[in-house]
């Protein structure tokens, strides 16, 4: 299955995080998951015909839902990644 058949949800570290499935999404844990530098947000990415039950019954409200092309347009951004990594 391609990325373009994935859809990526924004959610929030404090109150999302411990309501992850992780049964039904890609990422295996908490630990899998990209966060943002800040360490308050992070993306879980799933199938785009099989919407996570938690996000379906409202458990998680994501910030965000992106496609592929927007996700990683949000990945290039200062909040995502550091524009100075280390050497």
């Amino acid at each position: 299955m391609g990325y373009n058949n994935k859809t990526y949800a924004i959610c929030d570290i404090v109150t999302d995080l411990s309501n992850v499935d992780f049964s039904q999404v890609s990422q295996s844990s908490g630990l899998t998951c990209r966060r943002s530098l800040d360490d308050t947000l992070f993306v879980i990415k799933y199938p785009t015909s099989v919407i996570p039950t938690f996000i379906n019954n409202a458990t998680i409200i994501p910030s965000e839902i992106l496609n592929h092309q927007d996700v990683l347009a949000l990945m290039a951004t200062p909040e995502w990644s550091d524009p100075n990594p280390p050497i």
